[in-house]
């Protein structure tokens, strides 16, 4: 866990948590399904309802993403420089912002569609908390043109038990592309 705070991380990778939580068990299912509400709820603009599904320390980031040679790709995440670098409060603010009249960058809404996938579990040394790590592809349409913008990456997240579902602690998006193919991000991933 130092390497991790060391490195300024988000959310906890699978290399720095313990064990792996066993595909089609109650918990990875109820994670699972987290998640696609969670996706649901955004596609279906329901800022609010997804809000409430935040923990109050929560921290969002997605971090630039530079091309390095291969021999360089640990270099490729720059968490120096960063697309989001949100807490609780800065994620409420947008929320509010997205939700009423004070949103030209989303109104009208863009209509999007966040598939997520390769879903993989593991403990967390806190009980009750999991590292997730997924793989989500957002396609992205606006007003009435005919193309998509297309939006992938890793998701790293730390889920904190809260009942019998969760809250979302840590999420640190590593896109895929080093220059963004979207006017600009004006939502969540």
């Amino acid at each position: 866990m130092q390497e991790l705070q060391e490195r300024g991380a988000a959310a906890a990778p699978a290399e720095f948590v313990g064990q792996r939580v066993p595909v089609g068990s109650p918990v990875y299912n109820r994670i699972v399904e987290f998640l696609y509400e969670e996706a649901e709820l955004l596609d279906g603009i329901h800022l609010q309802e997804w809000a409430t599904r935040l923990a109050n320390d929560l921290v969002y980031t997605a971090p630039l993403r530079t091309t390095r040679t291969t021999a360089e790709q640990k270099a490729s995440v720059v968490r120096t420089t960063q697309h989001y670098h949100d807490d609780y409060r800065s994620v409420m603010g947008r929320v509010m912002r997205l939700s009423g009249k004070s949103a030209w960058a989303e109104d009208p809404p863009s209509r999007t569609r966040r598939l997520v996938t390769n879903i993989r579990v593991r403990t967390m040394p806190n009980d009750g908390e999991y590292a997730v790590s997924s793989y989500l592809l957002m396609t992205r349409s606006r007003f009435n043109f005919d193309e998509f913008d297309f939006i992938s990456g890793e998701r790293n997240d730390v889920l904190r038990a809260d009942g019998e579902s969760f809250k979302l602690a840590r999420r640190e998006v590593l896109l895929d592309q080093a220059v963004l193919g979207t006017p600009n991000l004006a939502v969540f991933l």
